[in-house]
């Protein structure tokens, strides 16, 4: 108990420090994980221990689903991409299901980024959808597999998987255009359990749940997030520093029911705009 009170002040304290963050972000404070958390070895499962008291709407699901994948692996599974490889890569290393029907049945068992992301999404939806006594009709729940049912890969900009792991923001895409599923959020509003898609410098792109902003060792700003990457071997936490990022997309899932009319064809956009990371 004590431990959790200084953690929430030390969130108060850090946001509203002046100097460290503009007025305006004073008054609407940033998300600044609690340094018991920031501690945590990469491979951990206390993500809704840690920030389930600062999720709202359903985050508390996708931080329950975050600790659940990464139970899956608590090595975290091995990362690998590869669509040429024999086998090929798979975004996630075990069969999902979503409300008991399979969306993929892997041929590997590793994982990568969007691949992880779009598991803990559905995971969350399995926590979510039985409150509300939902049966999810063949046309959507067709539109959310990650494989083709022949067993062959679902390709980008193909229905909600094929959105999600496509090129740029892609849960944008998939969450906010394509399903209603969810609401863009701007990032000094962003709260553990929204997920983010990152634009690095390099070119490159990382599909991710946000757990909060924090600090390097050295002091540097940078941003805690769970997702698949090398550096944790597969599942698990990622702190990477701000100024190695061009821009970001958050989005939080808001609408859930909004599975059993959405469009698995419906259009999209794929040039929408990303943020550019705060100061602080």
């Amino acid at each position: 108990m004590v431990g959790t009170i200084f953690d929430v002040l030390m969130v108060i304290a850090i946001c509203l420090i002046s100097g460290l963050i503009s007025p305006r972000l004073r008054a609407n404070p940033m998300m600044f994980a609690p340094p018991s958390a920031v501690s945590e070895p990469v491979q951990n499962e206390d993500h809704f221990q840690n920030f389930a008291r600062f999720a709202p709407d359903y985050n508390w699901a996708i931080l329950k689903s975050v600790d659940l994948v990464q139970s899956k692996e608590p090595n975290g599974g091995g990362y690998f991409i590869g669509i040429h490889a024999i086998p090929a890569e798979t975004p996630v290393g075990y069969p999902l299901t979503l409300l008991s029907k399979p969306l993929i049945n892997p041929p590997r068992s590793t994982s990568y980024c969007s691949g992880s992301s779009y598991t803990v999404f559905i995971e969350a939806l399995d926590l979510i959808l039985p409150k509300y006594d939902i049966s999810v009709p063949r046309k959507q729940m067709e539109g959310m597999r990650m494989q083709e049912p022949d067993g062959g890969r679902r390709e980008d900009h193909v229905k909600m998987w094929g959105w999600w792991n496509a090129d740029g923001f892609g849960n944008d895409f998939a969450l906010v255009q394509l399903s209603g599923m969810g609401k863009r959020i701007e990032a000094n509003d962003a709260k553990p359990g929204d997920f983010v898609n990152i634009s690095w410098k390099s070119g490159l792109g990382h599909s991710t749940v946000f757990l909060g902003w924090s600090h390097e060792p050295n002091g540097d700003p940078a941003i805690l997030v769970w997702s698949s990457q090398t550096s944790s071997n597969g599942y698990g936490d990622l702190l990477a520093p701000i100024s190695s990022i061009k821009s970001l997309c958050f989005v939080r899932l808001a609408y859930p029911r909004k599975i059993m009319t959405f469009d698995p064809l419906g259009k999209v956009n794929p040039n929408v705009p990303g943020e550019a990371p705060p100061a602080f």
